[in-house]
């Protein structure tokens, strides 16, 4: 999978897919306007870096995330020092290939690089149970006292992964 920086020509698909893969695990009901917030990509893409995974042979978008800083409009955990990731959306037909995967380890990579310390992500309480696991083998750990409730219903488990610094 090819993960790289979205551009504006990228911006309508990246809408559509984001979209289908919340609505198809079930994370837009009962959420007035959230389909609106992630179709936004330009809005997004002003506030932090859209990457998107591509299949190398069709060149069809199969995935896209946003990754953000502190004190950005997005960024809902991290603290200085840190990097977050939001919105990692996977094509419903192209999941389970390494596609989500690919995208978080593009997130780890842009953090290291930038020197963070840590990486975080929020996660719906009780939905993707792929997106779970895939976060808990690659070392995500629970923050509890981080976890929060925007909404009546949407309860967000904060995970973070502790990052090496980069080698001297």
């Amino acid at each position: 999978m090819l993960v790289r920086a979205a551009g504006p020509d990228d911006f309508a698909a990246v809408a559509r897919l984001t979209v289908a893969a919340y609505e198809a695990d079930g994370q837009l009901k009962g959420e007035a306007g959230y389909a609106e917030v992630l179709a936004d990509v330009a809005g997004r893409a002003e506030h932090g870096e859209i990457l998107v995974a591509v299949d190398p042979v069709t060149g069809q978008l199969r995935g896209s995330v946003t990754f953000v800083l502190p004190g950005t409009r997005y960024a809902e955990l991290c603290v200085p020092g840190e990097a977050e990731f939001r919105m990692l959306a996977v094509d419903p037909a192209a999941q389970g290939r390494g596609t989500g995967a690919a995208l978080v380890e593009a997130c780890v990579a842009r953090a290291v690089e930038l020197g963070c310390t840590a990486l975080m992500i929020c996660v719906r309480a009780g939905h993707a149970e792929a997106a779970h696991q895939l976060y808990r083998r690659r070392g995500f750990v629970r923050v509890p006292e981080q976890d929060w409730t925007p909404l009546p219903g949407v309860d967000l488990l904060a995970l973070r992964l502790p990052l090496a610094p980069p080698p001297a």
